[in-house]
């Protein structure tokens, strides 16, 4: 997230007059992060551009009992993340995920939504999987798959398909049934729809997440943002009322 983009949302929305002050403060470590990622989010934003006339964070769709969660789905902030599963930044930002969730425990929920990027072939599939996984044994294999195939994956197209009904297995699913459920395509429109809403909520590369506060403002949080600047925004997004 640039300074400009921080302002713009806090000048529309007055959400969190402490937000520019988290913005002076990490804007630089932020900068420096994400240096080495340009390329790839310059990739992903040519892919991605003219696909939406009006984006924003607020055009986010709300979270419902479809939604994958990890947290109190009761929890005062949800967090929407859009991720793909062959993204090495999502890989790594999964770390921040997990943690925060651990941290916040039943003061946020985080949401996964899927965005499988042009670039990452193979991601789709692994999309697929993991709605598959979510079918047998709801939300909780969902989030084990998750944590599997990110644990697995060497990103970047690098995970060899066989791996899927293995990661299956690894989890306690019921491969043959996980297996036809691959091919059938009933995921597919899932999928399309929640990559469209990543679109419409501003998405320009993987990961992106929309924080939601209890009086429904929204922040986005661009990439693989490092933990202390998540943990900032979540703080302040806490105070919101």
């Amino acid at each position: 997230m640039d300074e400009q983009n921080m302002q713009k949302i806090v000048g529309k929305d007055k959400l969190l007059p402490a937000s520019i002050l988290i913005a002076a403060l990490l804007i630089s470590g932020a900068l420096i992060y994400n240096v080495g990622k340009g390329d790839e989010n310059a990739k992903q934003a040519a892919n991605l551009a003219g696909q939406v006339k009006t984006a924003a964070p607020e055009n986010v769709k709300k979270v419902t009992a479809d939604d994958h969660i990890l947290g109190d789905a009761n929890a005062p902030v949800k967090i929407v993340l859009f991720s793909d599963f062959e993204c090495p930044f999502c890989k790594e930002f999964h770390a921040t995920v997990t943690k925060t969730a651990q941290e916040y425990k039943g003061q946020i929920a985080w949401v996964f939504r899927h965005f499988p990027l042009p670039i990452h072939s193979k991601a789709k599939s692994e999309a697929v999987a993991s709605e598959c996984a979510a079918e047998q044994g709801g939300n909780d294999a969902f989030w084990k798959f998750v944590n599997r195939i990110f644990e697995v994956t060497p990103s970047n197209n690098g995970l060899d398909p066989a791996e899927l009904p293995n990661i299956a297995r690894f989890i306690g699913l019921d491969v043959a049934k996980f297996n036809v459920c691959l091919t059938s395509g009933k995921f597919d429109k899932k999928i399309a729809d929640q990559s469209n809403d990543g679109r419409a909520a501003g998405l320009e590369g993987t990961p992106y997440s929309v924080a939601i506060a209890p009086n429904g403002q929204v922040l986005p949080i661009n990439g693989a943002q490092p933990y202390e600047y998540v943990k900032a925004i979540i703080d302040e997004v806490l105070k919101a009322k």
